[in-house]
């Protein structure tokens, strides 16, 4: 327990989140960046049906480990080393989700995920995407603004994207927008399906 991360919005979030991609929720699913873990067990533990493969960079899957082992779930998979600018998986999933994810990256690591997502989602398999984004270059909030400006501070590589623009790499990688759905404290869930053509 003591060697297990904890991200307080990770656990305020799960259940929103949860709501609003269940009803994509089905076969193999991967999560990039996974974080603390805490999504994939919650998430896992409400659907017994789904195989929930998490990923990470490196450092961060030993922590994935502690919840997946503490959670005894057995479609938790043992996470997989991921960086998205590198190697991706061979396996082709039914589902991709990622939360809280592109507005650490840079827009080249951005743009190598959606092309890999592209890549490694079965046709009229789902990506879902949680986090803050803008709408036609400007901030849906104060809060974001800020929250924007901190990041540029930590890293000027980071920051919040814009929707259009990811949208953009997204048609490119043969994903068609299914969904964009506010969620609370100014984020969003954006939902693609692969084209089956």
């Amino acid at each position: 327990m003591i060697n297990r991360p904890y991200a307080e919005s990770a656990e305020q979030n799960k259940f929103v989140i949860f709501d609003a991609i269940k009803s994509y929720l089905q076969g193999d699913v991967l999560e990039i960046g996974s974080g603390s873990g805490q999504h994939a067990v919650y998430f896992a533990s409400q659907m017994p049906q789904i195989s929930w493969q998490t990923s990470e960079l490196a450092a961060n899957l030993s922590g994935i480990e502690a919840w997946i082992e503490d959670s005894g779930l057995g479609n938790l998979l043992a996470p997989i080393e991921l960086d998205v600018q590198g190697a991706w998986p061979v396996h082709l999933f039914d589902l991709v989700y990622s939360a809280n994810c592109f507005h650490i990256m840079g827009k080249d690591a951005v743009a190598r995920c959606i092309e890999g997502i592209g890549d490694c989602l079965k046709p009229g398999g789902v990506f879902a995407l949680y986090g803050p984004f803008n709408y036609a270059g400007a901030y849906t909030s104060e809060s974001n603004a800020r929250f924007d400006q901190m990041l540029r501070a930590r890293d000027p590589a980071s920051g919040i994207k814009d929707f259009e623009w990811i949208e953009e790499l997204a048609n490119g990688a043969q994903l068609q927008l299914l969904e964009d759905v506010a969620m609370p404290a100014n984020n969003r869930i954006l939902i693609w399906q692969k084209r089956t053509l």
